[in-house]
């Protein structure tokens, strides 16, 4: 980097302002990324959460079906009367620049779309449970596609911190070191012949 810089007093107050803005530009990129660190950390666990209520809903929901089938049969379809599932959209927000997406669902129905019979109450508990369950998986999809987004983000502004830290931060220091050093010896140098000129003309 030295020798392609010309150790100019202009030259040095340029690198300064390039040096000063690397540095700025670190202590951003820190903070973004310790705030999505904080942000995915959340989901995280919002995750995990999540995940143990799907998988204990489900448990009752197969189970109240497994019930349901053992005390009427197989021979009811209601499956064939269950509304088809078009309340969902999606939108996004913003954290620091990455678009997290929020699934909009219409507010859970469990009303139990099908008559009493040939149906029984089991059936209806795994209605309500599977409803839930719908409910849940498309949060834990939101929660899950965000953390993705965010660790994605996290890792590509891990990258450029670094980069700033380790490369561009040091180079710039070094070549403030390099124009200082060259032209603090030329003042000495300057101040050592004007030294000398104004001697000779004393003598």
């Amino acid at each position: 980097m030295e020798s392609s810089v010309f150790p100019t007093k202009g030259n040095l107050m340029l690198t300064k302002k390039t040096y000063n803005l690397s540095v700025l530009g670190y202590e951003l990129m820190d903070k973004k990324r310790n705030i999505l660190v904080r942000e995915m950390m959340g989901l995280l666990d919002k995750a995990k959460k999540i995940q143990r209520e799907i998988n204990s809903t489900f448990s009752a929901a197969y189970e109240a079906l497994q019930k349901s089938n053992m005390s009427s049969g197989m021979n009811a379809n209601p499956a064939l009367i269950i509304p088809i599932e078009d309340g969902i959209d999606l939108k996004f927000r913003s954290v620091m620049g990455v678009e997290i997406p929020i699934v909009i669902l219409d507010e859970i129905d469990i009303s139990i779309p099908f008559g009493l019979f040939p149906t029984n109450s089991m059936l209806d508990e795994a209605y309500v449970s599977f409803v839930k369950v719908k409910y849940l998986t498309a949060i834990l999809a939101e929660t899950e596609n965000s953390i993705y987004r965010l660790a994605l983000a996290i890792k590509k502004t891990q990258k450029r911190a670094n980069a700033l830290q380790n490369i561009i931060i040091p180079k710039y220091e070094q070549t403030i070191k390099y124009i200082t050093e060259v032209l603090e010896e030329r003042e000495r140098e300057e101040f050592s012949r004007l030294k000398v000129i104004k001697k000779q003309h004393q003598e």
